[in-house]
């Protein structure tokens, strides 16, 4: 503020008035470089959020997270300034407005005095209009910025929905070839068990080797048989 009043005093008149907008524009300009960073990682949320490959997500939510929490807690403290702008604007005004009656009622040479007061109320009351217009633009972006944050963030927890419901997909396919596998070799696990109790099993009593190819033949077939039904049945 003292470097532009050093800058601008050949030109203005320096007064309490223009030095209080001097610092309100000052505070709002320093707003400026904050939404400037926030808008540079927004656009970088929402050009990434369906781009990267389930290795590279792991920090995406803490990143919108982290920009969400800087834009509510700006608009928490641009939301309201505007109003207080506009109410020193409306006292400028009433101001100005004063003056005027008073220079009506008043003569001689305080009547340039007091036009070059109500011309520095007017002047300072358009800078107040700017510095207001300024607050009000910050204050639609980041509400914009919300909204894709709020956009990215749905999409980012619907990706992932998405990914898990294709890894439960695979999981259950899984599974069900493993049912199907045990399905067919548990009831062959069954018979020949039964050859190593102390039951009577067929051939039993035969040196021979007929019943024993017998067997083996009936366990493939019934393992052919029972993956192709469950091939038939796409189980498998």
């Amino acid at each position: 503020v003292r470097k532009r009043i050093r800058q601008l005093k050949d030109f203005i008149t320096v007064t309490p008035d223009w030095i209080n907008y001097a610092l309100i524009d000052d505070i709002t300009d320093s707003f400026a470089p904050l939404i400037q960073q926030i808008e540079l990682e927004v656009d970088s949320i929402d050009d990434l959020v369906l781009l990267l490959r389930e290795s590279e997500q792991s920090d995406m939510l803490r990143r919108i997270g982290h920009c969400r929490k800087k834009v509510m807690q700006l608009l928490r403290l641009l939301s309201t300034k505007a109003d207080v702008v506009k109410g020193l604007m409306k006292r400028f005004e009433v101001a100005n407005e004063m003056g005027l009656e008073a220079g009506a009622g008043v003569g001689g040479s305080s009547a340039p005095i007091n036009a070059h007061k109500r011309a520095m109320h007017h002047n300072v009351a358009l800078y107040l209009g700017d510095i207001q217009d300024h607050i009000v633009t910050m204050v639609q972006n980041l509400n914009h910025y919300e909204t894709i944050l709020a956009r990215s963030h749905s999409n980012y927890l619907a990706q992932i929905s998405i990914e898990l419901t294709q890894t439960s997909s695979v999981t259950n396919d899984v599974v069900g070839r493993l049912t199907v596998f045990a399905t067919v070799i548990v009831p062959m696990n069954l018979v020949t068990g039964l050859f190593g109790m102390n039951v009577k099993v067929p051939g039993r009593d035969q040196d021979d080797l007929v019943w024993f190819f017998w067997i083996l033949g009936v366990f493939a077939m019934f393992a052919v048989v029972g993956f192709a039904i469950a091939k038939r049945s796409a189980l498998v």
